[in-house]
């Protein structure tokens, strides 16, 4: 790292976090990965983990989207430390089932992230809400 805290890409490394929210569509994911790679990009990740970052929160909020009930938003919020980027993701669900642990893409999460962890919290009745969340680390 620079002196003054700043990483090579002129970007300050401190922590932060930042909410957003899009229709839950898989047509928005675009927008999810951009916000990803940037952040990670300002956390001094090299651009493989860069690329780690972006398939993990396509494949998690992707996850998600499926599951949303028709007309929901994809809440995400991205959370940043010094080398670290997390991301907790949650929509509504008419089904209130949690992310199957034993399929390919929960694989594909366990590969690409240091932690990993969904859950379900009960809503004002149906839909309740499916939770991810994922930590990267740098390094």
């Amino acid at each position: 790292m620079a002196p003054g805290g700043h990483g090579q890409n002129g970007g300050l490394t401190t922590g932060g976090s930042v909410e957003v929210r899009v229709g839950a569509e898989l047509s928005q994911m675009f927008v999810l990965r951009s916000l990803a790679a940037a952040l990670a990009l300002r956390q001094d990740f090299d651009l493989d983990e860069v690329e780690d970052v972006k398939l993990a929160v396509d494949e998690l909020c992707s996850a998600l989207v499926l599951r949303a009930s028709d007309g929901e938003r994809l809440t995400c919020r991205f959370h940043t430390a010094p080398h670290s980027v997390g991301v907790e993701a949650s929509v509504r669900s008419d089904t209130g089932l949690p992310i199957a642990r034993d399929t390919f893409g929960w694989r594909v999460l366990v590969a690409l992230t240091d932690e990993l962890a969904s859950w379900t919290a009960p809503g004002d009745g149906l839909p309740s809400r499916v939770y991810i969340r994922m930590t990267k680390t740098s390094g």
